[in-house]
Parts: structure tokens; sequence; C-alpha cells
């Protein structure tokens, strides 16, 4: 069954419909408010985990990087840029970025200075500068121009970490990777995943959990849930399709109007983070740079 984002969370069906009108207090292993009942077993958890998975899977049919790009330097650069700021700030940055850098070598030999303007907007563009200048050295004298499709390769460049390195490899080269950004970690958190903080623990243990197939389209799905339904600061669990599954349910706003208020991009009936964004993404581009 494929849920279309342009008319917010599909209602549940069938079972699916009698485990949401289930009271919360009855739910068993399933806590939605009040804490379940018995200890979660780790293989309880494990399947759980699965199930939401397939669950965002049909959610999120069309989950993509939200950062726009056109070959692996371009996402490369990209990612280093989105670090303290928005994906969409980005990707209203780079359409003049890459028209003046278009290759590793042109942004080796930039002048600093107008670098560093075009980045401004998203921020900390002296560090963020200096890195891409960095990389693009690097990828000029040590990999002949070319973005390398290894992680040991790739974490050896100024700037790069292995978050970065595994949104390249697994949406540039097709190399399965989780990406443990800040919403990653805390759904998975959220969801009793896992009780990690550090990412590379977080993302050994989700990588226990799912067959490494799964990974990037994991970490897509899981990215985009937590910026359009389960916020950090008020969660909108009273229209999210998985709430008989989560383990937080009850942080945020359970009345189904309130929460729907609470929708973002193309669930809320807004534009998305991407210019350009896939033709399957079933919201409306995110305006350029000074458009409003």
């Amino acid at each position: 069954m494929k849920r279309s984002a342009r008319n917010g969370p599909a209602k549940p069906s069938g079972d699916r419909a009698k485990d949401s009108a289930e009271p919360a207090k009855k739910r068993s292993g399933r806590a939605t408010g009040a804490r379940a009942t018995k200890p979660e077993s780790h293989l309880a958890m494990v399947r759980r985990a699965r199930r939401i998975n397939r669950e965002l899977a049909e959610i999120y049919p069309y989950a993509h990087p939200e950062l726009d790009f056109r070959n692996p330097f371009e996402l490369l650069v990209a990612t280093v840029l989105s670090a303290q700021t928005t994906d969409l700030r980005v990707n209203q940055t780079t359409p003049a970025l890459f028209a003046a850098y278009p290759t590793p070598e042109d942004m080796a030999a930039a002048v600093p200075e107008k670098l560093e303007e075009i980045i401004r907007p998203t921020g900390f563009f002296r560090a963020k500068a200096r890195s891409l200048m960095g990389l693009s050295a690097a990828l000029r004298d040590d990999f002949g121009g070319e973005v390398p499709g290894r992680l040991a390769d790739l974490v050896k460049l100024p700037g790069v970490g292995r978050k970065t390195a595994n949104v390249v490899l697994g949406n540039a080269f097709g190399v399965p990777g989780i990406t443990v950004d800040t919403h990653f970690g805390r759904l998975v958190r959220r969801w009793k995943w896992t009780e990690q903080e550090d990412p590379e623990k977080v993302e050994a243990e989700i990588a226990a959990i799912f067959p490494k197939s799964e990974w990037t389209m994991l970490s897509h799905r899981v990215v985009f849930h937590g910026r359009r339904i389960c916020h950090s600061r008020k969660p909108a669990c009273g229209a999210c399709p998985i709430a008989a599954l989560c383990p937080a349910y009850g942080e945020g706003e359970t009345d189904p109007v309130k929460a729907k208020k609470l929708l973002k991009y193309e669930m809320g009936g807004r534009p998305g983070q991407r210019l350009s964004p896939p033709p399957d993404y079933p919201g409306s581009p995110a305006p350029p740079l000074g458009a409003g």
C-alpha cells in the first residue's frame, strides 16, 4: 500500500486500524505514553525496528538525499557545507558556488575571500572555505581530480568525517552506508534501537539490526521522518503513521488536529529543501536564494 504524502499520513486499515483503535494502555509491547508492562527483548526490538523501516518505506517511497548535486564532487562539497545549517540553505548557495568553481582544480585555486563570500549564507564560512580548498587540493593532488569511492580515502580529506563519507558513498557510488546525523541519532534513540550517543557507536549498533542493502535508504527514511513528523522539540505524535510502534509516543502533540499543523515540507503542503528534487518527489521545489 502506497501512502501519498500530498494528503498527509494515511489512515491505518485492517489490522492496523484495530491496533490504532486500542487504548494506549492496552498496547502490549508498544508503549504509547505509558511504559510497556515488561522490558522488550532484543529480538522483539529488532523485529519492531524492521517493521518501522518497512512502514517508513511505504510512507516515504520517494525518500532521497535532500542536497542538490550532479556528481560526486558536488555532493561532497554540499555535504561539507551542510554542517550547522539546513540543506535548503546549502541548496540555495551551491548554484553560484559550482558556477564559479565546477571542479576540484578550480576550487583549490580559489581566492579565499571570494569563496568565503559565496558560501557565507551557510555559516562558519571561513572554516568551511578552508575545508573546501583543502579537500579540493587533495583531490587534485592525490586522486587525479576525482572523488574516491572508499571510506578510508574519503575520511582523510579535510573536513570529511564518517557521516560525510557515508553520504557520498551511499548516494554517489551506491556503496551502502548509515548516515548518523542529528535527526537519525535522535530518532533511533527515541525508538529504543540504541542508547548510544557517539555517532560511530550508533552506526555500529544500527548496522547490526538491518541488512547492509537497507543502510542507505534506511538513513533517508529516518531523516525524512525526523524532519517532517518526529521533530526534536514537539513531535507530531497525533499525526504519526508509526505511532503504534513508538515507545516514545506522547512526548509530542497527540491531538490529531493540532499535530497535523506541525507537519513540515510536503507533509504540511509546503516546499521541500531541494531546488531540483527528483521527478517522483510529491512536493514542490524550494525557492532559490532571495526569492522569499
